[in-house]
């Protein structure tokens, strides 16, 4: 009896912390779906492969949060994205401007590309070039002619 009271008790307390995580007090709709548009645009400075917007980390939360008191303020949404990438860097926006800062994020991939490219062909360059061609002597061509014979 003691261990099914023990039971109820603790998925009670459980299923309370889990609806009181996910239900959170939705603010005017407008506002979020602005919040949710603007957080889209930015890169968790955490798990840096999620957006803000689909973030579960602390201090993405505590950006959103945020964000939505800047929208209530009156701010528009480039006064926001400025003032978001001027704290944290343009890292934190996930199409940066391009700008003397930012070209080696838009063009390097480019450039090592190139680089990449460049260098395979000198290397297969140089090998041709190592390798002799020498034509077949007599001796060489008949046994070439007997193994053929032979397959």
């Amino acid at each position: 009896m003691k261990r099914v009271t023990f039971a109820i008790l603790a998925s009670l307390c459980l299923a309370t912390a889990i609806v009181a995580q996910v239900a959170q007090p939705l603010e005017d709709p407008a506002i979020e779906q602005r919040m949710r548009n603007l957080t889209k645009q930015l890169r968790c400075l955490v798990c840096q492969n999620e957006t803000l917007a689909d973030s579960q980390a602390p201090l993405a939360e505590d950006l959103r949060r945020e964000i939505r008191e800047q929208i209530k303020a009156g701010k528009t949404d480039q006064e926001i994205m400025a003032y978001v990438s001027q704290r944290y860097t343009d890292f934190v926006l996930y199409n940066p401007p391009v700008k003397a800062t930012t070209y080696l994020l838009w063009f390097g991939p480019f450039v090592l590309l190139l680089l990449g490219i460049a260098f395979l062909f000198r290397y297969v360059k140089r090998r041709r070039e190592l390798i002799e061609v020498k034509p077949l002597t007599a001796e060489e061509h008949r046994r070439a002619e007997r193994l053929l014979r032979q397959m």
